[in-house]
């Protein structure tokens, strides 16, 4: 079984961004750079050379892959027909044992970000959460042991309106 390749619409507009400024700003940048290094002459011992054609590979190399995931995903643009349960794109606020509250937005694997609480819909802690309503009791099985978890709140606002 394939992983779902869902995306948000901000996590898609970012994936073309990325892919826009690696193709049309970086590449040209270096591509200009190693051909001022060729002109130098020998690029056996030209370390500008020699770095920039490793620069050009890794470009292109991030450019195919940016090129064929957005062929792949599916964007996720409109809220479920049951906004009070956990699903793609939910921001969900977790309250452990102690008290603290965490909260977490479910996105697709290419946005996370968990400085932003951005967790993969493919994790544990996103795949315990799905389908379930405030105050459901989750379990979510970490290195660490079992976490229990209750949720505390559930909605769909994009962060842009927040």
């Amino acid at each position: 079984m394939s992983q779902p390749r869902y995306i948000t619409p901000e996590g898609e507009q970012k994936l073309r961004e990325e892919l826009h400024y690696l193709w049309k700003v970086k590449r040209p940048e270096v591509t200009q750079a190693v051909r001022e290094a060729a002109a130098l002459g020998d690029r056996s011992e030209n370390a500008e050379y020699i770095y920039g054609k490793k620069q050009l590979r890794e470009i292109d190399r991030r450019v195919r892959y940016l090129s064929k995931r957005l062929e792949e995903v599916q964007v996720v643009d409109r809220l479920p027909d049951d906004p009070s349960r956990v699903f793609f794109g939910a921001w969900v606020t977790l309250e452990d044992e102690d008290g603290n509250e965490r909260r977490y937005r479910i996105v697709g694997p290419d946005e996370l970000d968990l400085d932003k609480g951005y967790i993969s819909v493919n994790s544990p802690m996103a795949r315990a959460l799905l389908k379930r309503t405030v105050d459901d009791e989750v379990v979510v099985r970490t290195p660490q042991g079992e976490q229990v978890y209750w949720i505390s709140a559930i909605d769909y606002t994009p962060p842009a309106s927040r």
